[in-house]
């Protein structure tokens, strides 16, 4: 009897330590990975800082107008072309199309409806109807 609770003794503790190696393991492989992904994350962030640097150096306003100047064929701006905001006409009104559509269809005349026979139910009210 002895002897066979000695050996699920030993039983369990070689497989205890075979649990903890196998955890032990499993976080060494997990904080590899983050690791790696740490190392990912602050390359994408220089490779965005490098972007952003080709983009502010792409983005200067004397190479915007040097290229605008050699492609667009642009005039200068003549005194004729300014205008005050009190010179603009006014908005046309806004007319309702659809409603102009429908009501062309004849869609927009009263319908019949069934009416309710009772005389409460026409009437909206907050209090309970006496009975």
């Amino acid at each position: 009897m002895t002897k066979l609770l000695h050996f699920v003794a030993i039983s369990a503790l070689i497989a205890s330590a075979g649990y903890a190696y196998s955890i032990k393991y499993d976080t060494l492989y997990y904080a590899e990975q983050v690791a790696k992904l740490k190392s990912k994350v602050q390359r994408e962030r220089e490779a965005i800082a490098v972007l952003q640097a080709e983009w502010q150096y792409l983005d200067r306003p004397d190479r915007l107008q040097a290229a605008a100047d050699h492609h667009l064929d642009l005039q200068a701006l003549k005194i004729q072309q300014l205008a005050r905001l009190s010179d603009l006409p006014n908005r046309p009104t806004r007319e309702d199309e659809i409603g102009r559509k429908l009501e062309a269809l004849g869609l927009l005349e009263p319908t019949a409806t069934p009416k309710d026979k009772s005389n409460q139910a026409r009437i909206p009210s907050t209090q309970t109807p006496n009975r």
